[in-house]
């Protein structure tokens, strides 16, 4: 068996991760800014989307599939005899449905195909473990056993946001409470939950005491247990860096990754946002 592992860009993969690893592949998800189309972190950066956020009709679609069959043929080509696909959840897009319809006509791989009910860094931790495992020659079904274990029991992935109005403008809303809370400035405490649709765990005034709550959430959840731990930020690195530095005094942190938020996601956050993802290390 030869196994490729595919995911689209909401994975937020940082080029270090992508260059690791020969047998990844990622399908981009597109922008749509006053009817062009972009490559998310191919053909437009996160600057550029901020920079235009409010003053252009931005919007996010989905990847252009021409991209996934092209890849297809490729791997096959490669000697590929199988690929496991991973998308961000189908709770919060229609890839992982536009994907699923592609693979109906897909003949010569053998493709599992997974719904990973989150996104971002948490998308990434299980597409960084996938390739671990695949390393160790495991079978692709007791992989995606192990994947859905991280998912829903080993890791944890929350963030938070100075306003909701580009999560409402985007529709992405979920079951986030909000209209009262822009009023009280009130900041939201966000995950996704096992359907794979955002919702609230906690709430407090003002964004310092919600990075705190997200802080005590991590604590909570993981103790002293070693973890891995990503700070995704939209346009404010020094204060991504200057939080991540805090959580290794609170946190058995293994490894620190600072990674800006990929710009298909952080059209949906706005550049003021921050977010934690942290998986348990075995």
């Amino acid at each position: 068996m030869k196994l490729a592992i595919i995911t689209d860009s909401a994975s937020n993969l940082l080029p270090t991760t992508l260059k690791k690893y020969k047998d990844l592949f990622v399908i981009p998800l597109m922008i749509v800014i006053d009817g062009k189309n972009f490559r998310d972190q191919i053909e437009i950066s996160a600057q550029e989307v901020y920079e235009k956020i409010d003053t252009n009709h931005i919007t996010t679609s989905l990847p252009n599939l021409d991209d996934l069959t092209e890849l297809l043929e490729s791997l096959k080509k490669k000697g590929y005899t199988d690929a496991l696909v991973i998308n961000l959840s189908s709770g919060l897009s229609g890839t992982f449905n536009a994907f699923r319809l592609a693979f109906e006509s897909v003949t010569g791989i053998n493709i599992t195909h997974l719904d990973s009910k989150t996104l971002g860094g948490g998308l990434g931790y299980m597409i960084e473990y996938a390739m671990e495992l695949a390393a160790q020659k495991l079978p692709v079904a007791e992989i995606v056993e192990k994947l859905k274990k991280l998912r829903y029991e080993d890791s944890l992935a929350i963030y938070t946001i100075n306003t909701l109005k580009y999560l409402k403008r985007g529709g992405r809303i979920g079951k986030v409470e909000g209209t009262i809370g822009e009023l009280l400035h009130v900041k939201p405490v966000i995950t996704v939950n096992d359907e794979g649709v955002y919702v609230t765990l906690s709430k407090a005034i003002g964004l310092q005491r919600s990075l705190i709550a997200m802080k005590d959430l991590l604590v909570q959840k993981f103790g002293t247990d070693l973890i891995d731990l990503t700070v995704h930020y939209g346009d404010d690195q020094a204060k991504a860096a200057e939080l991540g530095e805090k959580l290794k005094n609170q946190l058995n942190v293994r490894h620190l990754q600072l990674s800006p938020l990929t710009p298909v996601l952080g059209i949906h956050t706005g550049p003021m946002m921050f977010a934690y993802v942290a998986r348990r290390i075995k």
